[in-house]
């Protein structure tokens, strides 16, 4: 029995491995740009999120205290960033961002309906809340938020916070 020559397929079988090559490349291409969308979709979600829950809540006050015009209507905290390539801040995704706001925000609800001159009088409670509080298991992982500043504008209590790693205890 005879073979026929191998020589005769050589090039149609370097073309098919080049369309196979290319097949290949055009796919992990795409995978990639799609990856990236799908991260940023994610990403609009959830401070889509977060607005929405804020609105919500405001409007709920907003109707709670609409005569009265002393008092504390909302809490927005803002995470600070710090300048610097060795800072300690951890770089932080904006879901676990998101968390961190939310429970912040969640810890500070008995603020809310308080009036603006009497923001004193829980002293206790200011003085945790201007020390170190812990958030142990956000999405895995522990933060401690130390506040730095709070000011009350336009009956809403701004608040600049310093997120960082949480020392874990050895057990």
């Amino acid at each position: 029995m005879r073979l026929p020559p191998f020589d005769r397929f050589v090039r149609g079988l370097q073309l098919a491995g080049v369309l196979m090559l290319g097949m290949l490349i055009g796919a992990i291409v795409y995978n990639s740009f799609y990856i990236a969308q799908f991260e940023r979709i994610v990403s609009l979600k959830s401070e889509l999120e977060v607005q929405l829950e804020q609105y919500e809540q405001d409007i709920k006050h907003l109707k709670e205290f609409k005569n009265q015009h002393t008092v504390i209507k909302g809490i927005i905290p803002r995470i600070e960033t710090e300048a610097g390539q060795n800072s300690a801040k951890p770089n932080l995704d904006k879901v676990a961002e998101a968390e961190l706001i939310k429970r912040i925000k969640e810890d500070l609800t008995p603020y809310i309906g308080k009036s603006i001159y009497e923001i004193d009088s829980d002293a206790q409670f200011a003085r945790r809340l201007l020390g170190r509080i812990d958030y142990n298991d956000v999405y895995g992982k522990d933060y401690t938020v130390e506040v730095k500043t709070m000011l009350v504008v336009d009956n809403v209590l701004h608040l600049w916070v310093n997120v960082r790693y949480s020392a874990k205890s050895p057990s």
